[in-house]
């Protein structure tokens, strides 16, 4: 939880410097960019997260893995680097690119399927998004074999869930009730 914090405090302290100097959609880029090499990569994020790696090492891993970032996150390299907080390069990323879209008015909707999502399903997906909220909206696709089948939508605070093991978790509360 206290890493949550303090990489939303960095992303905050970064998006507001960004709008400022209005560089905030290119850091934005640069951001998603990170964020998704993190993920992508776990031998990375193990490097990065690694109390035994020394910080030098680090900064030069995140370097040359990131030659061609705006140098405002050069700097927010730094700045984590001389606050021993560079493991959180990557959840401070994520919580950038939150903060800058809903500073757009964009709202991140994320869909929880059994497989990967077609176009049929995200085409459902954004209709049920329609009914739930006004803003423009982009779809996250999370697989999870455990709901069976249907979907789990999540936009913001909202949460709608269409799976079948809900159904199925429905029905078996409602035959031990009676």
């Amino acid at each position: 939880m206290a890493e949550t914090r303090a990489a939303i405090r960095y992303a905050k302290a970064a998006l507001s410097l960004a709008t400022d100097k209005q560089v905030a959609e290119a850091i934005n880029s640069d951001m998603v960019l990170i964020y998704k090499t993190i993920q992508d990569n776990p031998e990375l994020d193990e490097a990065i997260k690694n109390a035994v790696v020394k910080s030098e090492d680090k900064k030069a891993i995140l370097s040359k893995v990131f030659p061609n970032v705006n140098a405002m996150v050069q700097e927010l390299f730094k700045v984590l680097d001389a606050n021993k907080r560079l493991d959180l390069i990557g959840a401070v990323a994520n919580k950038y690119t939150e903060l800058f879209d809903i500073q757009n008015g964009k709202e991140s909707a994320t869909v929880t399927t059994a497989v990967p999502i077609t176009e049929e399903v995200e085409a459902k997906v954004l209709a049920k998004i329609k009914e739930l909220t006004n803003k423009a909206v982009t779809v996250k696709n999370i697989v999870d074999e455990s709901i069976l089948g249907g979907f789990i939508l999540r936009v913001g605070d909202i949460q709608y869930n269409g799976s079948i093991a809900n159904k199925l978790n429905t029905l078996k509360r409602e035959f031990t009730i009676n």
